[in-house]
């Protein structure tokens, strides 16, 4: 807390800041009233005099007085009001009592991820992130092949700090959520409304202590969100904030990426996240089997690991399919099983499989409309029906990504992407979405 005397320091570029955004009459009538008393936090205490002063303010002017402290630059995010005389707030910052990010999987921390020689460099870098915001590496950026592990890292990161650190703003985001929210600004309001939303978005994300994205390289060819981006990265990276980033290619790749971003992620540390050796994939399967309570001997494992390729969860599906085979046939896990599951999925043909056939199959199961799957609905009960039509058609079909978006009422590759590995996850942990797939995979191929 600062004594009062002490805060013209603070409150005065802040009192010039709401200047420029309000008339003279309303500076006059209500800023000029307000007192700064203390500084809580990386909150400003405000009292005014009366309650109707405090109602007005409220209700009218705190988006702009919010909005002047951020672009005073003195490391303040918000403000809180009280009525003179009075012990409690009239008015409280609307991220205050923010939880931790809703979309963060607890799952994902360092003690479930596997270390092997592929990655011990990128996991000390991360743990050292998660020990010391902004310290040694800043920004990180990790960059590598489709299910390396790049998601569990960053959000073990995310995890590690809203537990250890929890005085720290953690913001975890996927690029796709950050683009849609940035093109939602742009063009789903007009006028005033829309400076609002802007405003508020990017008070949202240059507040954050820790800024963490997922797969950056979805913003390659969006002009207006690069450009937001890049101010954002420069305001946190300006006040000592950390920014951790993942991509597929590293980016020098992200060809599609204006040059003054790839050298800010340049400017950083770089980690080149490797497919896992044998030793590490045979430690990932068993890590996978403990936390499914499943026992898996170990001549299964060592099947299982041969021939998986790079992509780990290449590597837990294929442990998935055997451990579902096993329930599904009451039978204990064995090489013999394990080679018959897989041959099985193998065998599985995609001649039958047609995008019609998919939607067909998945709308009758869940006995839904074809205009509700491919629709704009955001019910449960239609989104998870569609999330799996998308994951089926990546899985059965040979089209690219854009096709079944196309095919799915025009969405973009990038939710396809998403509803893909959403479903390859969910197959993973839940045993009725595992079942639902196999049944409706079933029912395209007709076995």
């Amino acid at each position: 807390m600062e004594e009062k005397g002490n805060l013209d320091f603070i409150y005065l570029p802040i009192k010039e800041k709401i200047r420029e955004l309000v008339t003279p009459i309303t500076f006059t009538t209500y800023i000029e009233k307000l007192k700064p008393v203390e500084i809580d936090g990386r909150y400003i205490v405000f009292e005014t005099p009366t309650e109707l002063f405090a109602k007005y303010i409220t209700g009218t002017l705190a988006e702009k007085i919010r909005d002047a402290i951020i672009r005073a630059d003195v490391g303040l995010v918000d403000f809180r009001l009280k009525v003179e005389g009075s012990d409690g707030f009239s008015y409280n910052s609307p991220d205050e009592e923010a939880e931790p990010p809703a979309n963060l999987d607890k799952k994902y921390t360092f003690e479930s991820f596997v270390v092997g020689k592929s990655n011990e460099f990128v996991f000390a870098a991360a743990q050292s992130v998660a020990e010391d915001p902004a310290g040694t590496y800043n920004p990180l950026f990790i960059y590598g092949g489709t299910g390396l592990g790049k998601t569990h890292l960053i959000q073990a990161i995310a995890n590690s700090i809203v537990e250890n650190k929890p005085q720290l703003k953690v913001i975890y985001v996927t690029c796709e959520q950050f683009v849609n929210e940035i093109i939602d600004t742009m063009f789903t309001s007009r006028g005033a409304e829309a400076r609002d939303k802007s405003s508020k978005l990017r008070r949202h994300y240059r507040s954050a202590d820790v800024l963490i994205i997922d797969d950056i390289q979805f913003i390659e060819g969006k002009k207006a969100v690069q450009e937001e981006f890049f101010h954002t990265f420069n305001e946190l990276v300006s006040k000592g904030k950390q920014i951790v980033i993942s991509s597929d290619h590293p980016p020098k790749e992200l060809t599609q990426l204006e040059e003054r971003l790839r050298t800010r992620f340049s400017g950083g540390l770089l980690f080149d996240m490797l497919p896992p050796d044998y030793e590490t994939k045979v430690a990932i399967l068993k890590r996978k089997a403990l936390e499914k309570k499943c026992l898996v001997p170990d001549d299964v494992l060592h099947f299982l690991a041969k021939d998986s390729g790079d992509d780990v969860r290449t590597l837990e599906g294929r442990l998935t399919k055997v451990i579902f085979a096993s329930k599904l046939h009451e039978e204990p896990i064995s090489v013999a099983l394990a080679r018959s599951a897989l041959n099985e999925a193998v065998s599985e043909g995609t001649e039958e499989a047609t995008p019609e056939s998919i939607i067909s199959a998945v709308t009758a199961y869940y006995k839904i409309s074809k205009t509700d799957l491919i629709g704009k609905s955001k019910k449960k009960e239609i989104v998870i029906p569609r999330q799996i039509c998308c994951y089926l058609m990546c899985e059965l079909l040979t089209l690219p990504l854009i096709a079944v978006g196309k095919e799915l009422g025009g969405r973009d590759h990038t939710t396809i992407l998403y509803s893909r590995d959403k479903v390859d996850e969910m197959c993973r942990v839940n045993d009725k979405i595992a079942k639902d797939v196999d049944d409706i995979k079933n029912i395209i191929l007709k076995k």
